[in-house]
């Protein structure tokens, strides 16, 4: 049954009313007067040489693990019990220390903060991730400004716009009522200058609506699912309605796939940047005009570790990023495996762009949305498959077991047989011969409880990660 609260009862006047209050709130613990002067030494952090980075990064981690290691109630117990059997010293170097997962952090999320840090002064961040499952993060207000700093300048402002910009964003708040038939859809948040669209409620029916909220908001850009972009694109196109022209649209917290940027930039009429990040903190990215995904170096230090083993993948390989934050020293997370495969590029060469900042070649999302075949390889980057010249408005492929791959498809007119035949065909040629492949047609295919959009679902990867995992 859907939790109704009292927000969804109230007036829209009132809903935005609240909304914007916790626009304010939120304002105060983002921004505040260093914002701009971090955000402008950030940009100029830009032109370091990965030895400048390195020693940047290496000064920093030495304060983390150190505090780690005597004042935080978890890392302190292993390395005790480690000494205990003779490994001193052994916590100064990262490489030494174990793979974090999140279930550790989920099962004891206050056992990672540090003993002279109490939660009521701080900033209580609650994610689920892809998951569902709760996990609850602390933050103080410096870093957390220094976060959003960052922000600013690479999310933002090499995008041509600044929080004070008018914007908009599709995600999966509940803003409104989702048994809601009328509009509005979205609410208005003062605060933070955001309309807030509401992930659940953009159909056929009700797409104009949006459309006609962006338009009366004055909104400048786009922020969102990337299934929820294209969505927006693909179904304002099929109406024939015109999206307003803006400044760009940023999609976040999805891949996104090039069948979709080329969509939403047409009914746009704008760049379409890719960011990466979680709430974590732990490690961060955006796309330059050159389209390269940059990393944030003074958000934490990634590694990319095999798929099989806790050993460093080759050099430009895809694997396990494995994230270090250095942004908060109060609940440190070293190694710490967000759940993405990606891989890491960092040649000391200065961009097209005109920026010398590393790079993620790839990011494939999570570790379980790849598709695993009898032989045990693990296919990933099947995008390419659903091409813009197929007439689909969505699809989702889901692995029922090493035998069966079903492919899910909304059909857009234009959809034939043949196309179902194309698609099983594209498939076919990237994961062989050994499984039947099924193409379903359906109405509609759900998103996961934060809104959020999977293209590949695994049931196989995700019964393999379960397996040997720690408690």
């Amino acid at each position: 049954m859907v939790k109704i609260t009292i927000y969804h009862h109230l007036p829209y006047p009132l809903r935005v009313a609240a909304a914007s209050a916790k626009g304010y709130y939120l304002r105060w613990w983002r921004y505040g007067p260093e914002t701009e002067r971090l955000a402008e030494e950030a940009l100029e952090r830009e032109s370091w040489t990965s030895p400048q980075w390195k020693n940047w990064q290496e000064e920093r981690l030495a304060r983390l693990l150190h505090r780690a290691r005597h004042n935080v109630p978890y890392h302190r117990a292993y390395w005790d019990e480690r000494e205990r059997h003779g490994e001193r010293g052994a916590w100064q170097y990262l490489e030494n220390w174990p793979i974090l997962r999140k279930e550790a952090v989920r099962a004891r999320p206050r056992a990672f903060l540090a003993e002279d840090c109490h939660p009521r002064w701080m900033f209580h961040l609650h994610t689920s991730g892809t998951t569902g499952t709760p996990l609850s993060l602390w933050i103080r207000r410096r870093p957390l400004q220094y976060w959003y700093a960052l922000f600013e300048a690479r999310c933002r402002r090499w995008y041509g716009v600044s929080r004070r910009d008018r914007w908009a964003i599709i995600g999966g708040q509940l803003v409104a009522d989702v048994r809601r038939q009328e509009p509005p859809f979205w609410v208005w948040n003062a605060g933070l200058n955001q309309l807030y669209l509401s992930a659940y409620h953009l159909a056929p029916a009700t797409v104009h609506h949006y459309v006609q909220a962006i338009a009366h908001y004055g909104v400048r850009y786009l922020w969102g699912y990337s299934s929820s972009l294209h969505a927006l694109a693909d179904l304002a196109e099929a109406q024939g309605l015109e999206l307003p022209a803006l400044q760009v649209v940023i999609s976040n917290a999805e891949p996104l796939y090039d069948f979709q940027r080329q969509k939403i930039a047409e009914a746009c009429r704008c760049p379409v940047r890719a960011t990466y990040g979680m709430a974590e903190m732990v490690a961060g990215a955006s796309e330059c005009q050159a389209g390269v995904l940059h990393l944030w170096p003074e958000a934490g230090i990634v590694e990319v570790l095999s798929d099989d083993a806790d050993v460093p993948a080759p050099p430009g390989e895809v694997g396990r990023l494995i994230c270090t934050g250095l942004i908060n020293p109060d609940m440190p997370l070293i190694r710490y495996e967000v759940g993405d495969r990606g891989a890491l590029s960092w040649e000391d060469a200065l961009c097209s762009c005109g920026r010398r900042l590393p790079a993620l070649t790839c990011v494939e999302g999570r570790l379980d949305a790849v598709v695993i075949t009898r032989d045990g390889r693990r296919i990933g980057r099947l995008d390419p498959i659903f091409k813009a010249d197929l007439p689909l408005h969505a699809a989702q492929i889901i692995q029922e077991s090493l035998e069966l791959l079903r492919v899910r498809v909304v059909p857009a007119p234009g959809y034939t047989p043949r196309t179902a035949g194309e698609i099983a065909e594209r498939l076919r040629q990237r994961v062989g011969d050994d499984m039947e492949i099924v193409v379903e047609e359906v109405e509609h295919i759900p998103r996961g409880p934060n809104g959020k959009f999977r293209m590949v679902i695994s049931k196989v990867a995700e019964t393999q990660q379960c397996v040997g995992q720690p408690s």
